[in-house]
């Protein structure tokens, strides 16, 4: 594996949602860094990062904010590398703010933006970006669908079992 992923948040109040990112990672063999960096508190910082991430071996950034919700939207701006922004849950709207933030840029800046508080699948969906030139780490996401199929079937085995009784 050659690129890492970069998980930002915007606070550490974001730790304990955006770890299940960091951990689907490392489930995939994924390297990633994980940091603190704000796009209003700290954003010399985070537009740095952002511009020397490709130069620095990361592959896909992934951004974690609430309310306002700017930290994706910045590391976009800043860079061309695919941005995936998690809107956190919490604020005056629970996260609805966040939602409409993120998912709302402007032509030619894109984030991809996963559910309210959806770390896992942020780090899926960096997974299947890295995977375009990467077979090794598409042979894992295959299998995590297989693994994800056969526990559906072994529940609808119990369930219709139940039923059955």
């Amino acid at each position: 594996m050659s690129k890492k992923v970069a998980v930002i948040m915007g606070s550490d109040s974001d730790w304990p949602v955006v770890k299940a990112a960091c951990a689907q990672l490392t489930e995939f063999g994924i390297p990633y860094e994980a940091h603190i960096l704000s796009a209003h508190r700290t954003p010399a910082a985070a537009a740095e990062f952002a511009r020397d991430a490709r130069k620095n071996g990361f592959g896909v950034l992934i951004c974690a904010a609430g309310m306002a919700a700017h930290l994706a939207g910045a590391f976009a701006g800043n860079s061309t590398l695919p941005v995936i922004g998690i809107p956190m849950k919490g604020g005056a709207m629970d996260g609805l703010d966040a939602l409409l933030a993120t998912v709302q840029m402007p032509s030619g800046i894109p984030v991809a933006t996963v559910a309210i508080n959806g770390a896992k699948n942020a780090a899926v969906l960096a997974a299947q970006i890295l995977s375009v030139s990467d077979d090794a780490l598409a042979a894992k996401l295959d299998a995590a669908r297989e693994k994800m199929a056969a526990q559906i079937a072994e529940k609808e085995q119990k369930l219709q079992a139940e039923l059955a009784q």
